[in-house]
């Protein structure tokens, strides 16, 4: 056994504590634990740690434990602090940045293969921040963690939580936690910023920053079984306590004109024999902008589209009006719309301001046509 009792003694309440609070997830990863750590002092306790961890029962579903719970709700509004998606759905494949795309697989790796985390002394992930523009997949990230891990996703309703009393505003953010600690999931706390904010802005008032204080607390009690994700527009707005508390950081960009070409794409599948090739095109034209930007373009075009009768390419073709500010950029987007027969090479020069003669020699030789602007 160890030479020190207290060793045993504080694991020993930390497991008590565990078991006391429901969250049946770490207290296998307590013991898991143990047995690593008392492997050479006392082979025997280890063995038989490991031979019941072996054995133990599959865990209840997550829905089913989050059944037996009430979802919390505030005391005044008697509003639900939470929306909870039990199987989350998409409308059209996500599109992740090739760095967002490595972060996200390890987050989902390392619930996958936990164990070999915890014999290199390390846990999981267990908080991740996301920051960017609107529009740019942060709450996707959330939603798309919560489908491939197979949890429910819990998001934080923020216009609830924040009580008309706002001295029960900790309260309810207790409660919020609280609820999805006991939970395997995933838990979004969405606009960070509007409960976080920097303790030394004199601007708030005393109770905000209190709010700060059981938010940082609440984070750190944060189970390693649970996954918290949090998502803010507005990053230089939090306080630095809450940024050293994540564990992850997530930097959602604008898309660049590859993630649009294939979002784009994808937004256009079935409804029109081209998609491919608008994506490649209004990726061009519609550069700068973020996906739900776009997302809302296409669909007002559709609706046009369905209420004058027409087919979605004139539609399309007649919306053409942003244009790249890059000379090459427009080039290639002149010469795109000549080459897949969606404009001749007159409409194409008149929208994109790139002299005919450039079109029709970057048909032949780029390197030529590029010169010539």
């Amino acid at each position: 056994m160890p030479t020190k009792p207290l060793n045993i003694e504080t694991d020993f309440m930390h497991l008590a504590r565990l078991a006391l609070t429901g969250r049946a997830q770490d207290v296998q990863l307590l013991l898991h634990r143990a047995v690593k750590r008392y492997r050479t002092a006392s082979p025997k306790l280890a063995e038989t740690i490991a031979e019941l961890l072996r054995e133990a029962p599959t865990r209840a579903s997550p829905l089913r434990r989050q059944s037996e719970i009430p979802v919390p709700v505030d005391g005044d509004s008697r509003l639900q602090l939470l929306r909870i998606e039990n199987d989350p759905v998409f409308d059209h494949e996500p599109v992740f940045g090739e760095k967002i795309g490595r972060q996200l697989t390890q987050l989902i790796n390392e619930r996958r293969n936990p164990s070999a985390l915890i014999d290199a002394g390390l846990h999981p992930s267990k908080t991740a921040l996301c920051v960017g523009p609107p529009g740019v997949g942060k709450t996707l990230a959330a939603r798309w963690l919560a489908k491939t891990l197979g949890r429910p996703l819990l998001i934080l309703d923020l216009a609830a939580v924040m009580s008309s009393y706002l001295g029960r505003t900790g309260g309810n953010l207790r409660h919020v936690l609280d609820y999805a600690k006991g939970i395997e999931c995933v838990l979004l706390l969405d606009e960070l910023d509007a409960i976080a904010k920097r303790r030394d802005d004199s601007g708030e008032i005393g109770e905000l920053k209190r709010l700060v204080t059981v938010l940082i607390q609440e984070i750190d009690d944060w189970p390693p079984s649970g996954l918290l994700v949090a998502a803010t527009n507005h990053p230089e707005l939090l306080d630095p306590a809450i940024w050293r508390r994540f564990e992850m950081l997530l930097e959602f960009p604008l898309p660049d004109a590859t993630a649009l070409s294939a979002y784009i794409g994808d937004l256009l599948s079935g409804r029109t024999d081209n998609a491919s090739v608008w994506g490649r095109v209004l990726a061009l034209s519609l550069k700068g902008h973020s996906f739900s930007d776009v997302e809302r373009e296409i669909v007002g075009l559709r609706r046009s589209a369905a209420l004058d009768g027409r087919k979605l390419d004139e539609v399309l073709t007649a919306a053409l009006r942003s244009i790249p500010d890059s000379k090459a950029e427009r080039i290639e987007l002149a010469s795109l719309l000549v080459e897949e027969g969606i404009m001749s090479q007159r409409q194409a020069s008149d929208l994109t301001g790139v002299a005919r003669d450039t079109i029709r020699k970057r048909g032949i030789t780029p390197e030529e046509g590029t010169q010539d602007v």
